[in-house]
C-alpha cells in the first residue's frame, strides 16, 4: 500500500473475475470484481453491523458474517440482517496494466 493506494496487476484477472485482496498493514480483506463492461469493483469485507471481517463466497457472489449472520451480495448491498449499510466500495482505476483501488 503506497500512499492510500493498493496496486493489483490485471493480469491477475486472466483466469478469475474475484479476488480477495490482503494489503498490507490493513486489518480487513478487500474483495476486488472485475465486471463485465470491464471495470472493477473493490468492497471492504467489514461487516457494517460489527466489524467482523467478511467471509467471500465461490468467485465474490456475496459475502457472510459469520458473527451474527449478515449477508451481503456481490455489490455490497444487506441482503440479510442485521447489518443496515452497504459496504463501503473503494474507487479504482486502471493505469499502465494495474489495477489502483483508491482507500484513502
Amino acid at each position: 500500500m503506497i500512499n492510500h493506494k493498493v496496486t493489483v496487476p490485471v493480469d491477475l484477472f486472466a483466469n478469475s473475475n474475484f479476488l480477495l485482496i490482503q494489503p498490507k498493514g490493513m486489518y480487513y480483506n478487500i474483495g476486488l470484481r472485475k465486471e463485465a463492461d470491464g471495470t472493477y469493483t473493490a468492497l471492504l469485507l467489514r461487516c457494517t453491523h460489527a466489524d467482523n471481517q467478511l467471509v467471500a463466497s465461490a468467485n465474490g457472489a456475496g459475502y457472510t458474517c459469520n458473527l451474527h449472520g449478515s449477508k451481503f451480495n456481490q455489490e455490497g448491498q444487506v441482503t440479510n440482517g442485521p447489518a443496515d449499510r452497504s459496504l463501503k466500495r473503494y474507487p479504482t482505476q486502471v493505469e499502465s496494466n494495474q489495477i489502483i483501488i483508491n482507500i484513502a
